[in-house]
């Protein structure tokens, strides 16, 4: 069960082309921006981007989808 829903239109132009987005869910637009930071950054600039963000959680994070307070 998300707790969080989202209502949001997302173009993206590049040089090499353009995406419309319209993501309904984190998990959505998590993978959006995942795709486009690939993308701009290359694969390990990304993975090295989002790691930096995960260091700010500890690793048995549990966040709002927490099967067990369902």
């Amino acid at each position: 069960m998300s707790t969080v829903t989202l209502q949001a239109d997302i173009k993206a132009k590049w040089p090499q082309g353009q995406s419309s987005y319209s993501p309904g869910s984190p998990e959505e637009l998590a993978i959006i921006g995942i795709d486009l930071l690939v993308k701009e950054l290359g694969t390990q600039a990304a993975q090295a981007f989002i790691g930096q963000i995960f260091e700010k959680y500890p690793a048995d994070h549990m966040g709002a989808h927490d099967p067990e307070r369902e």
